[in-house]
């Protein structure tokens, strides 16, 4: 039976390339000239440093701009607090990976409400959605692409 994955990844490269791209942006715009501002990709996700919170809301254009070339929606930013230190600023950004349970449920709901003749299960961090006909499973993606869900969803492992 045909059947897909739901999942919410994001490639760590494109995003590694975007915060580079943005940096480099930084370095040579001339309202940020003499300013001790910087981006940061760790593990935990993206900081932001700058010495007001204007700034700050610039740099995040600049980055939202660069992953947006980069097809990264930017849904995958979860914004922390603009924390003081001193005479900087941060802020902080999560990057979202998997798919939580509450909104792996609403998937499954939505999928079943929609009458369409396919299951789906939860497996961990991505829902499972198989099907007798491909059209189903098509009607199925096309279907989330159009919900509101908070994440971005990507489609994997399609199997004939």
């Amino acid at each position: 039976m045909p059947s897909f994955d739901v999942v919410s990844e994001v490639d760590l490269q494109e995003v590694r390339n975007a915060v580079d791209q943005a940096s480099r942006e930084l370095g040579t715009r001339f309202d940020f000239r003499g300013i001790d501002a910087s981006f940061e990709l760790n593990d935990a996700g993206i900081q932001l440093a700058a010495q007001e919170e204007f700034q700050l809301g610039q740099m995040l254009d600049m980055l939202h701009d660069k992953l947006n070339r980069r097809s990264i929606d930017i849904r995958v930013l979860d914004p922390g607090q603009v924390e003081a230190a001193g005479k900087q600023k941060r802020q902080s950004f999560a990057l979202k990976q998997g798919i939580d349970r509450d909104t792996a449920k609403k998937i499954v709901k939505l999928i079943k409400d929609s009458k369409l003749k396919v299951q789906s299960q939860v497996q961990g961090e991505q829902v499972r959605v198989t099907g007798k006909k491909r059209d189903d499973l098509q009607q199925v993606m096309s279907l989330l692409k159009d919900s509101e869900l908070d994440i971005p969803l990507n489609y994997t492992n399609f199997r004939d």
